[in-house]
């Protein structure tokens, strides 16, 4: 099976402050001092990851089946060792999404497949991760 590379940089801008570029050339602004809350720690990016990936097979997925979402959004949690390294354990994804005619089994079954096939963010981490799912459909 072919593999396909990726190649990134990080670049440290100085007191706990990192500038990232992904390979697509777009950066992102990282920040380990808690006390300045300026922007994302790794993992809390980590965790939204996990989230963003699954969202975007969930709303391709649901076009597909003709059911496509006027709201959506994933409200998530994750639980972290107290010990070093503080490794994510568990990570809960809630789906709630609204659209008219949605139902609740084309949901279960998008975010099935996201989860067992797609989310290649979620299988990276599952084999040390718990990641549990639900969701609520929204009336229209």
């Amino acid at each position: 099976m072919a593999e396909t590379k990726m190649q990134a940089t990080v670049v440290h801008a100085g007191d706990e402050l990192f500038i990232c570029t992904g390979p697509g050339n777009h950066a992102v602004v990282m920040d380990t001092k808690k006390e300045r809350h300026s922007a994302p720690t790794p993992m809390e990016m980590l965790l939204m990851s996990v989230a963003a990936c699954t969202a975007v097979d969930v709303v391709s997925i649901m076009e597909k089946k003709r059911q496509p979402l006027s709201e959506y959004r994933i409200e998530l949690s994750g639980e972290r060792r107290d010990e070093t390294p503080r490794a994510f354990t568990k990570i809960h994804l809630k789906h709630i999404v609204r659209g008219e005619n949605v139902t609740e089994k084309a949901l279960a079954d998008a975010i099935h497949l996201s989860d067992e096939k797609y989310c290649s963010v979620a299988a990276t981490i599952r084999p040390t991760v718990e990641i549990t799912t639900s969701w609520e459909v929204l009336g229209e």
